[in-house]
């Protein structure tokens, strides 16, 4: 296979080999040091090992395995993956952080759709393999809620309703610093970055992006936000709120302070699909679902909450 080439961004300077290419492929950490145990990583022509440390502008080599199709998930691969409502038609799930929305190339790790048919449950065969009943989609590192499409009929529907922009979709979203104002819409462009393949930035080239947001507590050196999307572009949350000078906690990505994330012991951004809401595809009923915060995020959110909090 041809090897992916990642440049090393400035903030990944001296991060460990198996940290930073985690996060640059949105991989959990044991995926990334079997990667570089089986030398499948070079930086600037050498091989590297997990614990090496990643120089800032130089360019690593990747060579991926082939991704496995949704039908070949053994049960010994299967994660914990609430399943939060399904019928005939639609299936509405919580998805844990380090689960892909889909199969692609650049992640090795377990897809929502082979999660669920290694579990017994059917998905509509509309769209590609790979994208089984998908009509939407979250990042690896975001947790929360996703409807999958488990009739045909369903499928259709609800990709146009998500295109349509008729779904109801709220993020909780911690970040950096206190926004001013506290309520507002970011509304700005946004495209892949021209420099890293694996980001994404604003460009007035890029497609529409319109971000709601209105704040739901202040904490020592970060904020709780509220968010509404009309559109669903990839990194979205993440983009806007860099754009906005108040990253995510827990994504160096797009700038977050590591020491801060370290602090909290959070290995991801802080970014929860809180609530879901849409017209059945089939009856046409108005239904509507919430989930918790999974504990990772809970506990960075209560040590934020210690008046004893110091990073």
């Amino acid at each position: 296979m041809q090897p992916r080439l990642l440049p090393v961004p400035p903030d990944f300077d001296g991060q460990r080999a198996d940290a930073g290419l985690a996060k640059m492929l949105g991989m959990s950490r044991s995926q990334a040091a079997e990667l570089l145990l089986a030398g499948a990583v070079t930086q600037d022509g050498k091989p590297i090992g997990k614990s090496d440390r990643l120089v800032a502008d130089s360019l690593l080599e990747v060579t991926l395995p082939e991704v496995r199709s949704t039908v070949e998930v053994q049960a010994e691969d299967v994660p914990e993956l609430e399943i939060v409502f399904q019928d005939d038609h639609i299936i509405v799930i919580n998805k844990p952080a380090g689960v892909v929305s889909h199969p692609s190339q650049g992640f090795v790790g377990p897809s929502v759709p082979g999660v669920l048919l290694a579990r017994g449950i059917q998905l509509t065969t509309s769209g590609a393999q790979e994208r089984q009943g998908i009509v939407q989609r979250l990042d690896v590192g975001t947790s929360g809620l996703m409807v999958l499409a488990k009739s045909e009929a369903a499928y259709s529907v609800l990709k146009q309703a998500f295109r349509d922009r008729v779904v109801s979709k709220t993020y909780h979203a911690l970040v950096q610093g206190h926004p001013d104002p506290t309520t507002g819409t970011i509304d700005t462009p946004i495209a892949r970055s021209t420099k890293h393949d694996y980001k994404f930035t604003i460009s007035a080239a890029g497609k529409p992006a319109v971000t709601h947001y209105e704040t739901i507590e202040l904490l020592p050196g970060a904020a709780l936000m509220k968010i509404g999307l009309e559109t669903g572009r990839t990194h979205q949350i993440r983009v806007h709120f860099a754009h906005f000078r108040h990253p995510l906690v827990g994504d160096p990505v797009y700038g977050s302070d590591p020491k801060l994330a370290g602090a909290l012991d959070l290995s991801r951004q802080w970014l929860h699909a809180k609530k879901l809401g849409f017209a059945h595809p089939i009856s046409g009923e108005q239904v509507e679902f919430e989930t918790e915060y999974p504990a990772d995020l809970k506990i960075a959110l209560d040590r934020l909450r210690d008046v004893e909090f110091r990073f």
